[in-house]
């Protein structure tokens, strides 16, 4: 049970991507309307999730965490920044620091703005893209890992212990809506919402991505 009596459903994992070759671990994960990027260190990779066809690579693109995607362009976070990134060349445009200095994980776009979770803060930043300032925060009780924005609903990956959980909060309160239950020793590094209800789920140290029904 989550907080203020919110039950807990078992997520319905669709599909799992991958593991994908010199991929050790997904970082982050990005939908960009065709294909799914995924954060894998020292590189981002887009693949088909129709197909799970490695589409591209970025080489030489420092993505350490979450990844975002504003219609145009790619943001990354690496270490204590985000950067952003032009997804047909992989050239970084510009960077504005990470609130979190280091200790920040998921990373999406929604309303003209960044949301940053905060993994050992336990909390969401709404940031200024263009500064990198905090326009506003959302607390949880949770270690907090992917965020994504869908259909006016703000979703998150949640770490407590060895049990992880994709949660949707209010986003003015940060109660918890809905909870859906990861299977036992299935990670979330990453969350992205795609097509036809789907979550996509960054799976950490296995090299997945998991599609998820919403």
């Amino acid at each position: 049970m989550t907080k203020h009596g919110t039950h807990s459903e078992k997520a319905e994992i669709v599909r799992e991507h991958g593991p994908f070759a010199g991929v050790e671990k997904v970082h982050g994960v990005s939908y960009d309307g065709t294909l799914v990027w995924l954060a894998a260190g020292d590189k981002l990779l887009a693949f088909d999730p129709e197909t799970s066809r490695v589409d591209r690579t970025l080489d030489g693109v420092p993505a350490h965490a979450g990844t975002a995607f504003d219609g145009k362009h790619l943001f990354q976070i690496a270490e204590d920044k985000i950067q952003k990134i032009d997804p047909k060349t992989g050239k970084i445009l510009s960077t504005i620091p990470a609130p979190g200095r280091g200790g920040d994980a998921g990373l999406t776009w929604a309303e003209g703005s960044l949301w940053v979770g905060q993994y050992r803060d336990k909390k969401i930043h709404q940031i200024d893209p263009e500064t990198g300032a905090i326009l506003r925060t959302i607390e949880s009780n949770r270690f907090v890992t992917g965020v994504t924005w869908v259909d006016g609903e703000l979703w998150h990956g949640a770490h407590d212990g060895e049990a992880c959980e994709l949660r949707r909060v209010d986003p003015k309160t940060g109660d918890v809506v809905r909870s859906l239950a990861m299977p036992e020793g299935v990670f979330v590094s990453g969350l992205e919402a795609g097509n036809d209800n789907l979550l996509y789920c960054g799976g950490g140290s296995s090299g997945k991505v998991r599609a998820v029904r919403r």
